[in-house]
């Protein structure tokens, strides 16, 4: 089975969004995007936005700007609204306004969802349509990866079979380092949010079993 693999930008905090993705399979990379959030092939980057960061980005006259440099950068540039029509301040004219003119002059698809968890079933639709039938490989040309501290941590443990970025979070928050993960036992690790004794016993095995080359 192809693994698909999307590009996140390292500023990107929604934990719920990268925990998805990981549980759909995505692999996941990090670097420090120049433009948009999620760069799904060489041609498709997703800028992602709650009703309030779209709403603000109006009013303090961000959001063209962005998405204008969006579109030079990316063939298809995408926007992802992320909230409930409700949740609107601004009259409708404004934000249908907004939208058209995003679309005509900018070339900007608009994508609304409701959820990030709904957000993440559309950036995997888009990487298994992109690089599975048309074998588009996100790339980010000219960009050095800068991942933090934290990041590669993160990323350490969510290479554990059972740990995705949510859980990697808790893990690190409640145990402060790796070295005192590994360190803990089975019964310490469940008293993490999030992780029963079948987890725990996986991610103990894991960490503590002894190397045998399958070679």
């Amino acid at each position: 089975m192809q693994a698909f693999r999307i590009i996140v930008d390292n500023r990107e905090r929604n934990l719920d969004i990268l925990q998805s993705l990981s549980e759909f399979g995505i692999d996941l990379s990090f670097a420090q995007l120049p433009v948009g959030d999620y760069i799904v092939s060489d041609r498709i980057c997703i800028e992602r936005k709650t009703v309030s960061d779209f709403e603000n980005s109006i009013i303090d006259n961000r959001l063209f700007d962005q998405l204008g440099r969006l579109k030079e950068s990316f063939e298809k540039p995408i926007l992802i609204i992320e909230g409930y029509e409700g949740d609107y301040r601004l009259g409708s004219n404004v934000i249908m306004g907004t939208v058209l003119k995003l679309y005509l002059d900018y070339n900007v698809q608009v994508i609304n969802s409701i959820s990030a968890e709904e957000t993440a079933v559309i950036l995997s639709k888009f990487a298994e349509r992109e690089q599975g039938e048309d074998s588009r490989e996100p790339r980010v040309m000219g960009l050095k990866k800068a991942h933090t501290t934290y990041q590669w941590q993160a990323m350490m443990l969510s290479s554990v079979p059972g740990i995705g970025p949510r859980l990697a979070h808790e893990l690190l928050r409640h145990f402060k380092t790796i070295r005192n993960i590994a360190a803990t036992d089975v019964e310490t690790l469940m008293k993490v949010d999030g992780v029963g004794r079948k987890k725990a016993e996986a991610i103990y095995k894991v960490i503590n079993s002894e190397f045998e080359d399958e070679g």
